[in-house]
């Protein structure tokens, strides 16, 4: 992406973005309006979906040829990835916003043709934004990042997903023994940022598209790897086991696979 046409992205996103975090502090003392989609672990707001309409209504205002995939079903009914796609996750980690009022995110994305341009992650409450686009690097805020340091899995921390530990796919208890400490945050947003700034060196969940696009685009601008655990490269629609790891960590965790 040319940095002109990124900088005027940014500077649209962002305003979306600050829109959609003003909405949700406006229901922070508020009675949430909670659902299940899946169970009792899988949850909505009207937040949720109020957030995903606005961006939803500045997407087709400002990229009308583009299509959406928003995790609320907002947008469009989604297939392939040819073309402009806009991925969104309008609050990601929602029960920890029912429950804790803490440790989630915001996340929109842009590919062309299954190839990640841009991205931005909002950390709510951290008041920081994650953004870049590819080839031009990825800023914290204001600051532009530099690329964390290339740990192996013995020397870092862990973010694992809880049922895949406890019922131990893809040999998650060993990845965990193998790390100095498992740690769970229950939002893929969140995770993705302390791999980003170095404070853990991998984090695996069972994600769907919008639960890693965006970070996947950053991660990988750091030089990060985004993979399966037997290290296959996902697509953008992909559902699934999916890492971000050092390149050392990810290299641990395939070589498991197959010991």
């Amino acid at each position: 992406m040319q940095e002109a046409t990124y900088q005027k992205w940014n500077a649209q996103v962002t305003a979306w973005i600050d829109e959609a975090k003003a909405n949700i502090l406006e229901h922070f003392h508020e009675p949430l309006d909670v659902e299940q989609k899946s169970g009792r672990r899988d949850l909505v707001t009207q937040v949720d979906k109020e957030n995903e309409q606005r961006f939803v209504a500045h997407i087709r205002e400002s990229d009308p040829t583009a299509r959406i995939l928003g995790e609320e079903g907002l947008g469009d009914d989604v297939q392939d990835d040819k073309g402009r796609l806009w991925i969104i996750d309008p609050l990601d980690g929602t029960m920890n916003f029912v429950k804790q009022r803490d440790d989630f995110a915001i996340m929109l994305s842009l590919y062309i043709d299954g190839v990640g341009q841009a991205a931005w992650l909002c950390d709510v409450m951290g008041n920081r934004l994650f953004h870049g686009a590819k080839g031009l690097g990825v800023w914290l805020n204001d600051a532009k990042m530099t690329a964390p340091a290339n740990l192996p899995l013995s020397e870092g921390l862990a973010a694992l997903s809880g049922p895949l530990v406890t019922h131990d796919v893809d040999h998650m208890q060993a990845i965990a023994a193998a790390s100095l400490g498992m740690r769970i945050v229950g939002s893929a947003g969140i995770a993705f940022t302390k791999v980003l700034r170095g404070q853990q060196v991998c984090y695996i969940s069972y994600l769907r598209p919008w639960d890693f696009a965006t970070g996947k685009i950053l991660a990988e601008e750091l030089g990060l790897v985004v993979s399966t655990v037997d290290g296959q490269t996902p697509t953008v629609l992909s559902y699934g086991v999916v890492l971000v790891a050092t390149k050392q960590a990810q290299k641990a965790i395939v070589a498991m696979q197959t010991a």
